[in-house]
């Protein structure tokens, strides 16, 4: 038989349960040095029980009255970050009691909107940022870019650098990272668009001047051993001012790079002249192929800029790569006019630089990441020969 004091007895209930809470609520809202931190915690686990069976516009309630208190208990804060998206931005927003954990954890147990708040927050740590890099959705890791209160650590950009190459939108917010280092940003620029492209040129290319006087010595040295160190060959052939192979010269059909680069325009470029061509220049095969039949053609300017080729051998060059000088109605063909404004704002030594970046990055384990990009068309039954030189320019022109 049903009792007829019931709703009654619930509704003086809900009442004590109500005052209840908002007296919880005004303890752990208190400043320290009016409320103990013993009892501020004791207060906070009781409020987090009452919490659990509250309703959700008590819960926003509290995380509204919270928003501010940085000094509000771990635990309720935590579990308020991790309600509904409702609740959970009051306190995500601005609140400074979150640590890197808790952030971490509310990223990886909430919604694409928690993470959103978080990665738009005053402060983000680098571990947080990290996560947010390999596992969030595309919107949420570009909010993370623009917010110069992340602190994006190294594996962060590494992640996010591997993902611009599925989603090149990403490309431009990391070159405006100062995190970003010259490494990663080259690597980036095989898929980046030409605006990208011109900015990584501008900004991450070194001239090596000082790097150049201080191993001075380190050459001499090397000299007197025949280079016969290759770990320490490998080095300075990042650092050195030469770019021509000049002992390639003595081998070549050709009198000099400028030659071989008239022959291309007379008879058309084919593998064996690319193959040429990336010896006389200094660069492996690998390179020399990634940067004939690249797209954009910024590479090209870069080539010649940093061998010592002159303007005027510029357009000979991109004519013998069968690309077009001048549009239909005679003006001049906007890509080649992108391409020649590349060669005129770079220093031949950030070019050399830019080229011998390439030149590591593309056939070492500096960046296995660089090298597997520059073989994603390459038949799997191929690969095995991929290093040489002669299969690699086959590959790259087809004949």
């Amino acid at each position: 038989m049903e009792d007829p004091l019931e709703p009654l007895l619930t509704q003086q209930t809900g009442r004590a349960r109500n005052a209840l809470f908002r007296r919880l609520l005004d303890l752990v809202a208190m400043p320290a040095s009016r409320l103990a931190h013993q009892d501020r915690h004791m207060v906070g686990d009781i409020l987090l029980e009452v919490l659990f069976h509250a309703e959700e516009y008590d819960r926003e309630m509290c995380a509204r009255r919270l928003s501010n208190h940085r000094e509000a208990p771990k635990r309720v804060l935590r579990y308020l970050g991790q309600c509904s998206y409702r609740v959970a931005q009051h306190v995500l927003e601005a609140n400074e009691g979150y640590d890197a954990c808790d952030l971490r954890e509310i990223c990886m147990s909430g919604t694409q909107d928690h993470r959103m708040i978080i990665a738009q927050r005053k402060l983000v740590p680098d571990s947080v940022c990290e996560y947010l890099a390999e596992f969030a959705e595309i919107p949420v890791v570009k909010a993370m870019l623009t917010n110069n209160g992340a602190i994006m650590p190294e594996q962060a950009i590494d992640k996010l650098v591997a993902r611009s190459r599925g989603d090149e939108s990403l490309c431009p917010l990391l070159v405006e990272r100062l995190e970003t280092k010259p490494s990663q940003a080259m690597a980036m620029f095989w898929w980046s668009d030409s605006a990208t492209r011109k900015k990584i040129l501008q900004r991450h290319a070194a001239d090596r001047l000082e790097v150049i006087d201080t191993c001075r010595d380190v050459f001499e040295l090397a000299a007197e051993e025949n280079w016969s160190d290759p770990v320490t060959r490998k080095a300075l052939q990042l650092i050195e001012r030469r770019q021509r192979n000049r002992a390639a010269i003595d081998k070549s059909p050709y009198d000099s790079l400028e030659d071989a680069i008239n022959a291309a325009a007379l008879d058309g470029m084919d593998s064996e002249l690319a193959q040429e061509i990336g010896y006389l220049a200094g660069l492996k095969p690998v390179t020399a192929a990634k940067i004939l039949t690249d797209a954009g053609g910024e590479g090209i300017a870069v080539l010649c800029k940093g061998t010592g080729v002159k303007r005027d051998f510029l357009p000979v060059l991109w004519a013998g790569l069968k690309r077009n000088l001048e549009t239909e109605t005679g003006e001049i063909d906007p890509d080649f006019a992108r391409v020649a404004e590349i060669y005129e704002i770079m220093t031949v030594a950030k070019a050399q630089t830019t080229l011998r970046y390439w030149n590591w990055s593309l056939s070492s384990a500096f960046s296995p990441s660089a090298l597997s990009s520059a073989m994603d068309d390459v038949p799997a039954n191929e690969e095995a020969s991929f290093s040489s030189p002669q299969r690699t320019a086959r590959l790259v022109f087809g004949r």
